[in-house]
């Protein structure tokens, strides 16, 4: 069988499975989260040895201590991904709620009704937990999904799918209401992003190349973002101590996730006493300091370039520039931002409601590190990433945002005039 058949034959048996999961009820899907959860639990021997394969061909291929980490699988981890499909379970359901419903003047009631997207793709790289983090979200929003991961995984992610597999047969529900691709063949990932027959929406969750190619390439509607080049600015009305924390806590909690502050800004009338406590901070964690020529007349630090404001380091460095007014602040996020997130901390209300109104970015934060974009912060429960999409959904993608909409008219044998 051809790649091309193989993907075809699985697109048709997702699509046919969309249409039963989006019918299944509440108690369905959860049955099945809470069937896939029993499964892991059992199978976790034959997890943990097909990791190892994984974990041992990736030694040998040279991967760094980075992807191995996110590569590998304990106890701990497959006790996690049970402890989510259970938090996943409790969520709310969106499918099938009803909103704005009003009465029109020629007596139907109009409103909207919320609806599954129909077949999900995946493509994710290294961390085979996100198998079961993107199984579960796409089946508890009534979704079948396509799911790819890299190469590196691809028995873990197999012994993670027989035990998906289990789970939904378990409570009733086809197999194919997930697809685990089971080939390492990089061709799937162009059939993928080309077949709207079988795919109605990509999420491409891993590196920038990847990213990039699956949005060069694809003829369906994706859901991504690119880089997180996240902001804080230091308001010439803030709080210093607020501003300290909130510029150290953005940068030094975690470095390498997409929510990490990568430049920060700075009210000139305020630079010479917050900087200089910044500095011993960031020296304390080894952060690399980079800085406009105001800045080196302040503290001591390397010459930021150009190139530096466009910047995803991922990386204990830090750029810093100093701005004469919130509204050169809110230009520069706007010309080298990516639309992530953002954040000002100030005690101004008037320049905290500028600020969130005319910076253009998916999430816009007051007085609050970076790092709470995420979707369990925000109250979602759990995510599939975060979009900086303009349409459909924006910032962190939960459950609601893995549906869309559809117009409903009630009436009592109305017709038009």
């Amino acid at each position: 069988m051809t790649v091309s058949e193989y993907f075809n034959q699985a697109g048709a048996a997702a699509r046919e499975a969309s249409r039963v999961i989006a019918s299944a009820g509440t108690e369905r899907k959860n049955q099945a989260l809470i069937e896939i959860g029993r499964a892991l639990d059992t199978a976790r021997s034959d997890i943990l040895e097909a990791n190892n394969v994984d974990m041992e061909a990736g030694r040998e291929k040279g991967l760094d201590d980075a992807l191995l980490d996110r590569l590998e699988l304990d106890h701990n981890r497959i006790s996690a991904m049970i402890e989510g499909l259970h938090q996943i379970a409790g969520l709310a359901d969106p499918i099938g709620e009803i909103t704005d419903m009003n009465y029109r003047p020629s007596g139907i009631q109009v409103g909207k009704m919320r609806v599954p997207l129909g077949v999900i793709g995946i493509i994710y790289e290294s961390r085979p937990n996100v198998t079961i983090d993107a199984a579960a979200l796409c089946l508890k929003s009534g979704n079948a999904t396509i799911l790819r991961g890299g190469s590196e995984a691809i028995n873990s992610n197999t012994a993670i799918a027989a035990c998906i597999k289990t789970g939904l047969l378990a409570a009733g529900l086809p197999e194919a209401v997930v697809v685990v691709m089971d080939t390492a063949d990089r061709g799937i990932v162009d059939l993928m992003i080309t077949s709207p027959d079988w795919v109605d929406i990509i999420v491409p969750r891993g590196g920038k190349g990847l990213i990039e190619r699956v949005s060069s390439n694809a003829t369906v509607p994706v859901i991504k973002h690119l880089e997180g080049i996240c902001h804080v600015y230091i308001d010439s009305d803030a709080d210093k101590q607020k501003a300290i924390d909130v510029a150290f806590n953005a940068k030094c909690r975690r470095y390498g996730i997409c929510g990490a502050m990568e430049t920060l800004l700075v009210h000139q009338s305020i630079a010479s006493d917050v900087l200089p406590q910044l500095e011993e901070l960031y020296a304390e964690q080894s952060v690399e300091l980079r800085g406009c020529e105001k800045v080196q007349e302040i503290i001591e630090v390397n010459a930021a370039t150009e190139e530096d404001w466009s910047t995803e380091y991922l990386a204990p460095i830090l750029s810093i520039k100093v701005v004469s007014s919130l509204e050169d602040a809110v230009a520069h996020i706007n010309n080298y931002g990516s639309g992530h997130t953002d954040s000002i901390v100030t005690e101004s209300y008037t320049k905290s409601r500028d600020f969130m109104r005319n910076v253009d970015s998916s999430s816009v934060m007051v007085n609050a590190s970076t790092q709470f974009a995420d979707g369990f912060e925000f109250g979602l429960g759990a995510e599939i990433g975060i979009s900086t999409n303009k349409i459909h959904v924006r910032g962190p993608v939960g459950l609601e945002g893995l549906t869309s909409q559809k117009w409903i008219v009630l009436g009592d044998g109305h017709i038009r005039p």
